[in-house]
């Protein structure tokens, strides 16, 4: 695999400080039951980092001692971690709003057949990766059957309330472009799916359009197909000063499966910590929230997709209208 670090260390991008923190992201490992085209984490069956128990009562001891709003949990599929389940229930138990980032097929696999009660039990948001509402393309982005299994299982969660109005199970899609290009107008994309999969019986709330950062899998294609240069002339021209006070990184820090922090999980991704005079890889256990505000944040030009177009976050698109144009060959 390519390294696109390298490419993206030297960056003009506009400095950012911290913000007052409300949302722990948590990478619980990146192992998945997927190998997708696209995938930041270069997540897939063969990966062996996991999140142990000693870390998970470390994060819930931060939990415990600091204001959060929200506990964002991700992989990898989290599911897969045997202490999931158990982060999940502490993490309710303390009142914390819970997102489990759900990839849709794991509620088809082995042993999982009552993942989809057990989150609905417990009043988990889930934001669950569907990158088009055509068989095609959602096959050739994650591999065949992918669709098919995917269908099955918003079946399963509309089954038990999620994407009903007024049930507070809340089911948000996401989608991810199939190629090097920004996604469509998040509003006008979210009414097409809503109009596809009603077709088949399906509803959700809302969908978030998430660009494509050129880092891991997706960034090591681009340097294979001599893409990347074009790619991130794209975002760079797309960039809006308006979307970094919106930028998840300054209200977030994710968290990766041995503990150590990062200002976003793309950033976990090309081990770029966050930054901390006193700590030069800090940890959970280091992390006080309220000391974390006006601090700067990390950056490089893979940035870049997070401010371009309609802006991207782990909730979807910012403000503005993105472009779909294509990246130019190298």
């Amino acid at each position: 695999m390519h390294a696109t670090l390298p490419l993206l260390q030297e960056s003009d991008f506009p400095a950012l400080t911290r913000d007052g923190l409300t949302t722990l992201q948590v990478n619980l490992g990146y192992r998945c039951n997927q190998a997708c085209l696209h995938c930041h984490v270069n997540a897939g069956p063969t990966r062996k980092e996991v999140m142990q128990r000693e870390t998970v009562d470390e994060i819930l001891r931060f939990l415990q001692t600091n204001q959060l709003e929200t506990l964002d949990i991700t992989g990898g599929a989290p599911e897969l971690n045997p202490h999931f389940r158990y982060l999940v229930e502490q993490a309710r138990a303390l009142g914390l709003h819970v997102i489990d980032r759900c990839n849709l097929t794991i509620l088809q696999e082995p042993e999982q057949e009552d993942l989809a009660a057990f989150l609905a039990h417990h009043e988990v948001e889930i934001i669950a990766s569907l990158p088009c509402y055509q068989e095609e393309n959602v096959n050739s982005q994650r591999g065949d059957g992918v669709y098919a299994s995917s269908i099955a299982a918003l079946h399963q969660l509309n089954s038990l309330g999620y994407g009903k109005a007024d049930s507070g199970l809340f089911l948000n899609l996401v989608y991810n472009p199939t190629g090097p290009f920004l996604p469509p107008p998040q509003a006008q994309l979210e009414a097409d799916y809503k109009r596809e999969l009603a077709k088949q019986g399906i509803g959700f709330n809302h969908l978030f359009t998430i660009t494509n950062l050129p880092i891991q899998r997706f960034g090591s294609t681009l340097i294979s197909r001599g893409q990347f240069a074009g790619y991130m002339q794209l975002l760079k021209a797309a960039h809006q000063d308006t979307n970094l006070q919106q930028v998840m990184c300054r209200t977030l820090i994710n968290i990766d499966w041995q503990g150590y922090v990062y200002d976003c999980d793309f950033n976990q991704m090309l081990n770029l910590p966050l930054t901390d005079a006193g700590h030069p890889r800090p940890h959970i256990r280091d992390m006080i929230a309220n000391a974390l505000q006006g601090r700067p944040i990390a950056i490089a030009d893979h940035c870049y997709g997070c401010s371009a177009g309609q802006g991207s976050s782990c909730g979807g698109a910012l403000e503005g209208e993105g472009s779909n144009k294509q990246a130019s060959q190298d």
